[in-house]
Parts: C-alpha cells; structure tokens; sequence
C-alpha cells in the first residue's frame, strides 16, 4: 500500500467501452450513472455493462494506486454476473477510504451517438455524486457518425478524478 503524504493530491483517469446487446432490446433497459434509460438496447458486459461507473471506478482505484476494476471485480468469476455497477462503484468508494484517500471531485465525458443523454445527465450526476459522496460533473459528446461509436455499435466514457488523504 502506498504510503500517503498530507495534502498531496493526486489524479486518476479512467476509461470503459461497451457495445449495445442488440438482444436486449425489449428484455431490459440500457443503464448510465445508474440510470435506466428505457426504449434503448442495453449494454453487453459481465455486470450491467454500466460503461459510466465502471470509468470513474477505474479512475478512483487507478489515482490510489489500487489497480483496476478487473483485479477485484474481473469478469471470469460468476459471482459478478449481472451485478448492479452502481454497488461497484460504492465498494471502491470504501477501498478508496479505507486505503486513506477520499475523492475531491470527478468530471466524465460519456461518448455516444444515441441515445441523447441530455435529459438523464442531471439525475446521472445527482445519483453518481451520491455513490462517491462528492460533486460528480457528468457530460455527453457525439462521435457526429464516426467509427462504431457513430455507427450506434456501443457507448464509450472518460472519467478523470482527484483525491486527497483523509484528514
């Protein structure tokens, strides 16, 4: 375990891409931020393919110098089959703390061509912000048709996180 020096601060960035289970489409909804988004192919993934939450729990672990999501959470064991990422997401925040460190703030770019996020992302940052216990900033951009993000084919996002010791 790293070793912590008072007020240092420190960065994390994460990243997750998932494709769209086009199967889904009227067996379950497609989840961000640990929001249902009804009418929409969910994403394919071990757990609920939540690509948002798995970003910022990438970058809460990578800033502390813990690892990744696959090292606690990998999706060979069964045991995470399905599992609600939101929950995920808490567990970190609580390795996160008990590794001394607590996050400051978080700012996610969600990338996709559909569905619109712009109604979802208020309730997405309110809902994120509570799992992490602070400000969670959450944004959404378009490809504008480019590539298998452009093409529909999943959704993709970037979470960049500070942290400081816990006091």
């Amino acid at each position: 375990m790293p070793t912590i020096q008072q007020d240092k601060f420190k960065i994390g960035q994460g990243f997750d891409i998932h494709k769209f289970d086009q199967n889904s489409m009227n067996a379950s909804s497609l989840i961000l931020g640990g929001v249902h988004i009804s009418d929409h192919p969910k994403l394919q993934g071990h757990s609920d393919g939540d690509v948002l939450a798995h970003a910022i729990s990438d970058a809460l672990l990578g800033a502390a110098g813990l690892g990744d999501l696959g090292k606690y959470f990998p999706d060979t064991d069964p045991k995470w089959a399905n599992a609600d990422s939101m929950e995920l997401l808490c567990s970190v925040v609580a390795m996160l703390r008990q590794a001394g460190w607590e996050p400051v703030n978080i700012d996610c770019t969600v990338i996709a061509q559909t569905p619109n996020l712009t109604p979802y992302k208020p309730l997405m940052a309110e809902q994120l912000s509570q799992a992490c216990s602070t400000e969670v900033n959450v944004k959404g951009t378009s490809p504008e048709t480019m590539g298998s993000l452009g093409s529909k084919e999943g959704i993709a996002c970037l979470a960049i996180v500070l942290i400081k010791p816990i006091r």
